[in-house]
C-alpha cells in the first residue's frame, strides 16, 4: 500500500478533486490519514475540514457525493488528485459545479462564471 507523507503538512495533505470526464478542477480540500483510508475503503471522497476540525464525507448533507474513479499521488507523496464522478453536478458548497467559479481578469476584476445548480440555504438550512 502506498505511504503518503502526512508529516509534511502537519497531518493533512491537499486533495484536488477533478471531474474524471471533463478534466475540470472541482475543488481543493484536505485529507488526514483517516479521511484517506475512508476514501479508499468506501470509494467516495472523505476530507478533513480545517474549519470544523472534523472528518467530512463530501455530499453527506447535500447528496452531492464524489464517487472515486481514479486516485493519484504526486511524486513527493504529499498531495492527492482524485478523479471523481460528481453526483448531483455541484461540488461547491455555494451551489456551483466547481469551487473555481470566480474568474479574475488581468486587472484583478472578478466575474462569476456558471450558474448555481442548487440553493445552499435550502440544502444546508442556514
Amino acid at each position: 500500500m502506498v505511504e503518503l507523507d502526512f508529516n509534511k503538512g502537519n497531518g493533512i495533505l491537499p486533495a484536488i478533486a477533478q471531474d474524471y470526464k471533463s478534466g475540470k478542477v472541482l475543488m481543493v480540500a484536505y485529507m488526514n490519514s483517516e479521511a484517506w483510508q475512508l476514501t479508499l475503503q468506501t470509494g467516495e471522497a472523505h476530507y478533513w475540514s480545517r474549519s470544523h476540525q472534523a472528518l467530512w464525507h463530501k455530499g453527506a448533507t447535500s447528496g452531492n457525493i464524489q464517487v472515486i474513479k481514479e486516485v493519484f499521488a504526486d511524486c513527493d507523496r504529499d498531495a492527492i488528485l482524485l478523479k471523481v464522478q460528481q453526483v448531483g453536478g455541484a461540488a461547491c458548497h455555494l451551489g456551483y459545479e466547481s469551487c473555481f467559479h470566480n474568474k479574475i481578469d488581468k486587472h484583478g476584476e472578478e466575474t462569476t462564471i456558471g450558474e448555481r445548480i442548487f440553493d445552499p440555504q435550502r440544502v444546508y438550512k442556514k
